[in-house]
């Protein structure tokens, strides 16, 4: 099973890689992130690290035993309780269960760490594969949206656990 960890550093070569090799499965399902996002790729790394230092975003990779990225699940947006979810696996890597189980470990840590109750996701209407893994992780639709011009779900998720506990979530 890779490694869920956050987003440190040394996980730039391997994520820059990951997002390349990836790029055209990616942009089958989501809006794609633009040639500026490969270009200026170290500046945006060094950005979600100082990000996730203040606390508004948590980024986490799955690691494979050779050091790639097989994934990438982030809660952007943390504020008040509430994150966004989003989360992307390696073509070489779909259809084995990963994101589901990325997924499940990021809903533990958030709420058991990071204090969060409530999730929200988006999807497009076109990626069923999304939208399978957000309704096995507990999540529920909530509206439709608009992504980049693609339409667009919306999916919100409550969280219970130790910390959600404590703040009188049960």
């Amino acid at each position: 099973m890779p490694e869920l960890t956050l987003l440190r550093p040394e996980h730039a070569p391997a994520l820059l890689d990951f997002e390349r090799e990836n790029r055209a499965y990616f942009a089958r399902w989501v809006p794609d992130r633009g040639d500026s996002y490969f270009a200026e790729f170290a500046d945006r790394h060094t950005a979600l690290l100082a990000e996730q230092a203040a606390g508004v975003c948590h980024f986490h990779v799955l690691v494979d035993q050779d050091g790639s990225v097989l994934g990438r699940v982030n809660l952007v947006d943390v504020a008040d309780g509430t994150a966004s979810l989003g989360y992307r696996i390696a073509e070489r890597a779909a259809g084995r269960g990963l994101a589901t189980s990325a997924v499940r470990r990021v809903l533990a840590l958030a709420a058991d760490t990071y204090g969060l109750r409530t999730l929200l996701a988006e999807t497009t209407v076109a990626n069923a594969g999304s939208q399978a893994v957000l309704t096995r992780t507990g999540f529920v639709p909530a509206g439709e949206t608009t992504l980049d011009g693609m339409p667009g779900l919306q999916f919100t998720r409550e969280l219970v656990g130790r910390a959600a506990d404590r703040n009188g979530r049960h």
